[in-house]
C-alpha cells in the first residue's frame, strides 16, 4: 500500500465537531477530511499514517475507541489523536489522555487548542517520498489547498 501525506482526519457521526473546528479558526488551506465511523477513520489513517485525528467518543464506541487509542502509538507512531465528546462523557478525559490523546474537549466552542495542535502537527509531519514530479508538486504554494 502506498503511503500518502499526513491529513487532518475528523471521525464523527454528525459533522458538528468539524463545523466547530472550522469556526475555531481552522486555516482555509488546511482541509479537514471527515469520516463517519471509526473503521473509516482508521482506514484513512492506514493510508496516511502521520495524520492528526479528531475522534468523537460516544457511549456506543467507547470500548472500541479506547482500544484504538491505546494501540495508536505502537501502530502509527507519527500520528496524534484528540478526542471530543458530549459533556456527559467528560469523566473519560483523564483515561483518554493517559492512553495518548493530546487533547480532550466536551464543547464545540472549546476547539481552538485542537486547531493549534493540528496545524502544528501537520506543519511538522514529514512528506512521504515520491517521484521527483510529486516532490516538486507538493512544494508548490497551491498544493496544500488541493490536498
Amino acid at each position: 500500500m502506498e503511503v500518502g501525506p499526513a491529513r487532518w482526519i475528523v471521525c464523527e457521526r454528525s459533522g458538528r465537531w468539524s463545523v466547530g473546528l472550522r469556526r475555531a479558526g481552522a486555516p482555509p488551506g488546511l482541509r479537514i477530511h471527515e469520516t463517519r465511523s471509526l473503521s473509516d477513520g482508521w482506514e484513512m489513517l492506514r493510508q496516511h499514517p502521520g495524520s492528526f485525528l479528531v475522534v468523537e467518543l460516544t457511549a456506543a464506541n467507547a470500548d472500541a475507541l479506547l482500544g484504538r487509542i491505546a494501540s495508536l502509538t505502537r501502530d502509527f507512531p507519527a500520528a496524534r489523536v484528540a478526542v471530543v465528546a458530549e459533556r456527559s462523557l467528560g469523566g473519560y478525559e483523564w483515561l483518554v489522555r493517559e492512553l495518548g490523546a493530546v487533547w480532550f474537549a466536551v464543547s464545540p466552542r472549546d476547539l481552538a487548542p485542537v486547531v493549534k495542535l493540528a496545524r502544528r502537527h501537520l506543519e511538522r509531519a514529514p512528506s512521504p517520498r515520491g517521484d521527483i514530479i510529486e516532490q516538486i508538486w507538493n512544494r508548490l504554494p497551491w498544493a496544500k489547498q488541493n490536498g
